[in-house]
């Protein structure tokens, strides 16, 4: 293969919504914390995160909501973090990755981003003057190493993984909550199906693990057969 083995890691709701609502003020980092019945096992979510690759791949929208604009400077890690961003992350967004980072690469289509003015070691930019998830994972594999990645991204990066059969495996926690909402963002948004023969993008899953954790979650954990 010449690309790294992906797998989806993430946290959603029994209805598959991985956002407590429709507004970007609206997070399941932020939110479940505050909710009775559902507070007590979240730990469990972060506890398997420290256990995925050393590889992490999120997006720009995702990281900016969850406040790394404004945040302290974190300690370095082991970990190295692909974003993909074309507007979201400021040049302090961009900083804190590369404190944070092993190796950080930055993926955009905007000639403009603000990443271009930051000149760090480990900082490395994809430039593509059209998205192309095939070819950053190619990249990632031939230039820096990558054999295996975890994917954090939002619903709609999630579903062009699937669409384009990137994708596969997919480890979820599930909390023991329904959020509802069909403007909410699930574990798999973009472009729905329209007819019968594009039903060869579903994403056919087989089961390989089925966790009973603590306080109502589960830990589901699939291959994609493509």
């Amino acid at each position: 293969m010449d690309r790294p083995i992906t797998t989806l890691f993430m946290l959603m709701s029994v209805d598959g919504k991985i956002s407590t609502g429709a507004s970007d003020k609206l997070d399941v980092d932020t939110d479940f914390p505050k909710i009775e019945g559902v507070k007590e096992g979240l730990h469990q979510y972060y506890e398997i995160e420290q256990t995925t690759d050393l590889w992490s791949l999120n997006s720009g929208r995702v990281q900016a909501k969850i406040g790394v604009n404004t945040a302290d400077m974190p300690n370095k890690t082991p970990v190295s973090f692909v974003i993909i961003d074309n507007k979201h992350l400021t040049e302090h967004g961009i900083r804190y990755f590369c404190a944070l980072s092993k190796q950080f690469v930055l993926v955009t289509t905007n000639k403009n981003h603000p990443a271009f003015e930051v000149e760090e070691d480990n900082l490395h930019i994809l430039y593509q003057d059209e998205l192309s998830l095939q070819e950053v994972l190619t990249k990632l594999k031939g230039c820096y190493s990558c054999e295996r990645i975890t994917i954090q991204t939002g619903g709609t990066l999630n579903g062009l993984f699937l669409r384009e059969k990137l994708m596969d495996y997919i480890d979820v926690v599930v909390a023991p909550v329904l959020i509802g909402g069909k403007n909410t963002s699930t574990l798999i948004d973009g472009n729905s199906l329209l007819s019968e023969r594009e039903l060869s993008q579903l994403g056919v899953l087989k089961l390989q693990d089925c966790t009973v954790l603590e306080n109502s979650y589960l830990r589901l954990r699939y291959q994609v057969i493509h």
